[in-house]
C-alpha cells in the first residue's frame, strides 16, 4: 500500500476509534491535511474499499475500518516512548481519581463507626476540595448540658457547617492525638466542648481525624477509638 492511501486510512481509523461515527471524504479533506483534491481522496476511499480495508454501513454514506484494517493497523504499529509518556500520565490521572473515590469511602464508614463507638459527634477532613465530613450531631443534642442550654448546641453547629475545615488547619497536632479541652479550643463557641485529633495518611492523602464533644466525655476511652480509627484505616 503507497504511503498516502495508508495516511488516508489510518485517518480513517482514528476518526472511528474516537468517534464511533462513518467517515466521509468531506470529514477527511476538512480535517486532516493531505494536500490533494477532494476527487483524490474520493478515489483513494474507492480503492481501499475494493481492497477490503473499509466498508460502507447500510444507513451512512461514510465509511468504517474493517477487520482487515485493525489487523494492518496492528502488523505495522509501534510504541513509541511520547506514547507510552502519554499512557503513563492518563493512567497516574485515573490512579488518583481511584485511590481518591476510596479514601473517601473508608473515612466515611470510619467516621461513622467512631460516632457510634464513642457517642459523639466524629470528623475528618477528605482529601480534596477542604471539606469536613461529620456524623454525630444527634450524640450532642441528646448530652443533659445541650438540652439544658440549646443555645451552645447551636454555636457548635453553626461552626461544623462553616469553618470546622479552617479550626482544624490552625490546630498543632501530634501523631499520638492532641486534646483541646473547653476553653483551649481557639473558638468561643466550642469552649463548651472538647475537641480531639489526630493525623492520618492514607493513599497517599494527608488530614486530619477526630472527635468533638461535651467536657464530660470519656477522654481515655475516645482517644483510644481515635487511634483505633487510624489503624483501621491502614487496613
Amino acid at each position: 500500500m503507497d504511503l498516502r492511501k495508508q495516511q488516508i486510512l489510518e485517518a480513517i481509523i482514528d476518526s472511528f476509534i474516537k468517534n464511533a461515527l462513518p467517515v466521509g471524504s468531506k470529514y477527511i479533506r476538512e480535517s486532516y491535511d493531505f494536500g490533494v483534491s477532494p476527487a483524490t481522496i474520493r478515489n483513494e476511499m474507492a480503492a481501499l474499499e475494493a481492497e477490503g480495508y473499509i466498508a460502507q454501513p447500510h444507513t451512512s454514506a461514510g465509511r468504517v475500518p474493517t477487520n482487515r484494517a485493525y489487523r494492518m493497523l496492528v502488523d505495522q504499529m509501534q510504541i513509541q516512548n511520547q506514547l507510552m509518556n502519554r499512557v503513563k500520565r492518563d493512567m497516574e490521572t485515573v490512579r488518583k481519581q481511584y485511590y481518591l473515590k476510596k479514601t473517601k469511602e473508608k473515612l466515611f464508614d470510619i467516621v461513622a463507626i467512631l460516632a457510634g463507638v464513642t457517642n459523639n459527634i466524629s470528623f475528618a477532613t477528605l482529601p480534596d476540595k477542604d471539606r469536613v465530613f461529620y456524623i454525630g450531631i444527634s450524640n450532642l443534642l441528646k448530652k443533659p448540658e445541650f438540652i439544658m442550654e440549646p443555645e451552645k448546641a447551636s454555636q457548635v453547629i453553626e461552626i461544623l457547617e462553616n469553618d470546622l475545615y479552617g479550626i482544624l488547619s490552625d490546630l498543632e497536632l501530634t501523631d499520638e492525638g492532641t486534646i483541646y479541652i473547653g476553653e483551649e479550643n481557639i473558638l468561643p463557641e466550642f469552649q463548651s466542648c472538647s475537641l480531639l485529633a489526630i493525623p492520618y495518611q492514607l493513599n497517599g492523602f494527608r488530614g486530619i481525624i477526630g472527635v468533638l464533644g461535651s467536657t464530660r466525655m470519656d477522654y481515655p476511652y475516645n482517644l483510644a477509638a481515635i487511634r483505633t480509627a487510624i489503624q483501621l484505616l491502614s487496613d
